[in-house]
């Protein structure tokens, strides 16, 4: 295929941090999703929550499954419109890789007790994960991968014009992600793909856990007239094969609204390179203003009837408390870690910044069950140690 003069080459990568082999039978960015595919990180994504914490059932989405289901649609659209799959491909099964235990719950709990340190970003902590935390290789920490790939990690929801968090700054002037300026349209390609993929598997996964009915989701002018289409030559199909006809065109419309409005946007404002992305003052890759509308009302309709349901924020609730009190007494008595862990803190002595990057770094990497195990061990006086 052909790439658009505004796609990603990747023989004109920026290359990568550390000087590094390059192979005749893969280009740049296969090479970077198979070393994240490969990664521990990627792997512990099959334990860690969507919405539903990992332990509620197994036929909820994960993060793993979410971040396969967003590299799908990422491609699709890629491909559709002459940009970079390999790259946008990348971008998508990473994009996720820092998410701690139980999801945004587990992020609110690590963003609380983090805030007196600096904070915690998801985003940032891919970056960490791709650029030190993992190690494979006898040259470098981290798995060394392309410009173009860090950068649509850290910037696919948009440019960062202050940068809060130390190791981001500290990073980005070793090696300039120009931070300032509007990411990739394969970047931009995998953030709503990502929109896409968790505004339909969580109608799926709400309807399946009996949060709402098909009924109740007809008042969704747009779902009503998909219903109403695939009734007539299906009559007598049952809720759950209704369902899946729902989510398939749902996803359909959202991709061909996209591929639509998208090339309207490149035509419109003349866009040629890569450089007219990045000066660009916004998105270029979006829904129509109908597609928005729709949107809107879907994820009121998701707020009221999933994401404030009891059982929902029940397991938030504690799921954030569990991760706050790992923090708090990991915090209070280092001993209480891993000997991994403490040899690292043996290194930094009692500066607490350090101390507390270290226990975040080990929490955030943690799926929900071992988070959970962790924390019936230390809290509760009759398990075993």
């Amino acid at each position: 295929m052909t790439l658009a003069t505004y796609a990603i080459d990747s023989e004109k990568s920026k290359g990568r941090l550390y000087v590094d082999f390059k192979q005749i039978n893969r280009s740049a960015f296969q090479r970077d999703r198979d070393r994240i595919i490969h990664s521990s990180a990627f792997r512990r994504l099959d334990g860690k929550t969507q919405v539903f914490a990992y332990h509620e059932g197994e036929n909820y989405r994960t993060r793993l499954t979410h971040s396969i289901e967003v590299a799908q649609i990422t491609r699709t659209i890629c491909k559709n419109l002459n940009l970079n799959e390999e790259l946008g491909e990348a971008i998508a099964l990473a994009h996720d890789l820092g998410h701690p235990p139980f999801g945004h719950a587990g992020e609110r709990g690590l963003k609380n007790v983090l805030n007196e340190f600096g904070g915690f970003d998801h985003n940032v902590h891919s970056l960490k994960i791709v650029t030190q935390l993992e190690v494979h290789y006898p040259q470098f920490a981290g798995l060394n991968l392309s410009w173009e790939v860090l950068e649509g990690i850290v910037k696919h929801n948009g440019p960062i014009n202050i940068i809060y968090d130390k190791y981001l700054k500290e990073f980005n002037q070793i090696f300039d992600l120009e931070l300032n300026h509007y990411p990739s349209l394969e970047a931009q390609v995998a953030s709503i793909s990502d929109d896409i993929a968790y505004n339909n598997h969580d109608i799926d996964d709400g309807f399946r856990a009996g949060f709402f009915t098909i009924e109740e989701l007809r008042q969704l002018p747009f779902i009503d007239r998909i219903i109403i289409n695939f009734e007539k030559d299906y009559p007598n199909c049952d809720d759950n094969v209704k369902m899946y006809a729902i989510t398939r065109n749902l996803i359909s419309g959202m991709v061909f609204d996209i591929l639509e409005n998208s090339k309207l946007n490149l035509e419109k404002f003349d866009i040629k390179t890569f450089e007219d992305v990045q000066k660009h003052g916004g998105f270029l890759i979006d829904f129509s203003n109908d597609m928005k509308e729709f949107l809107k009302d879907l994820k009121a309709f998701l707020k009221a009837r999933f994401y404030s349901h009891t059982k929902v924020t029940r397991m938030d609730m504690k799921s954030q408390k569990v991760v706050e009190d790992l923090f708090g007494i990991f915090m209070k008595d280092t001993n209480l870690l891993p000997a991994k862990e403490r040899n690292k803190i043996a290194q930094f002595d009692k500066n607490e910044v350090k101390i507390a990057d270290i226990i975040a770094e080990y929490i955030a990497e943690m799926t929900d069950l071992a988070c959970l195990n962790e924390h019936e061990k230390l809290f509760n006086l009759y398990t075993r140690f």
